[in-house]
């Protein structure tokens, strides 16, 4: 620890002059304590596969019934979960970004907004509430979903997104993403932020390792770099206090020409 404290008291300088920083990682401890708040619970509706069987495809409570929207920021080559959405449920998506032109071929959704979701809206950039508030009425009474996969950009636009739009949404799926980053304590407190403005009236019901981009270890706790993660509003469902069981039965590999990752956050609790 003090020769820690000497190096950086005495090459710190150096390092920042040429674009270089050391810093401590987080402790285990803290991660642990973050993991344990995420472990699906059970919420006696069962899960559905919305969106095919492979990337894109992603597990929601059976509870669409008076959902009257979709949000999907992040736009990919296909939109198999909005098309699914339409399909199925009858529930249109709103889709925006500014890397691409349009929608996918063939998908026609509710808009498309050519901007990115940030923390607020300039250039290429609109905020979430700004973003919904064009695009829907919000005296609207029906519930919204969230489909968001927008390549860590998650972070900033939900913790900036106002209590009452977020309660609007009765599911939400992300795709988190940079969890190696979690190690530096300062995107580390950002992260803690973000779960416990969404835990306050979310709770997990699903993760899922997406297997594109393999594992990190943080302090000994093995990691998948990226996950998939559903959240479902607490007033939908009476707090079992059972933990679901991993993987479920529905769950695919995002890239099948790799190996499924096996999440071991849960194995010993």
């Amino acid at each position: 620890m003090l020769l820690a404290k000497i190096f950086r008291k005495s090459f710190q300088p150096f390092l920042l002059r040429h674009g270089l920083i050391v810093t401590k990682t987080i402790d285990a401890a803290s991660l642990k304590e973050l993991i344990s708040r995420l472990r699906p619970k059970e919420t006696g509706i069962e899960l559905i596969r919305v969106g095919g069987d492979g990337d894109g495809g992603y597990l929601i409570p059976d509870d669409l019934k008076g959902i009257s929207a979709c949000f999907s920021p992040g736009v990919s080559e296909s939109a198999f979960f909005e098309e699914n959405l339409a399909e199925k449920f009858s529930i249109e998506s709103h889709l925006a970004d500014y890397s691409v032109d349009g929608p996918p071929n063939g998908f026609l959704p509710k808009t498309f907004t050519k901007k990115f979701i940030g923390a607020a809206s300039k250039d290429e950039f609109v905020s979430m509430d700004d973003w919904l508030e064009s695009s829907v009425s919000i005296k609207d009474n029906s519930d919204w979903i969230l489909q968001m996969d927008i390549e860590g950009s998650e972070y900033e636009s939900l913790l900036s997104i106002s209590n009452a739009n977020l309660r609007k949404f009765r599911i939400i799926v992300l795709e988190i993403h940079g969890i190696q980053e979690w190690a530096f304590p300062a995107h580390f407190k950002i992260v803690r932020s973000f779960f416990g403005k969404l835990l306050q009236e979310f709770s997990v019901v699903h993760i899922h390792p997406n297997n594109c981009c393999g594992l990190v270890s943080i302090g000994g706790v093995e990691s998948p770099k990226t996950f998939e993660i559903t959240l479902f509003r607490n007033d939908r469902f009476v707090d079992s206090h059972q933990f679901a069981a991993l993987p479920h039965p529905l769950d695919r590999p995002n890239v099948t020409s790799h190996s499924e990752i096996y999440l071991s956050w849960f194995a010993n609790t």
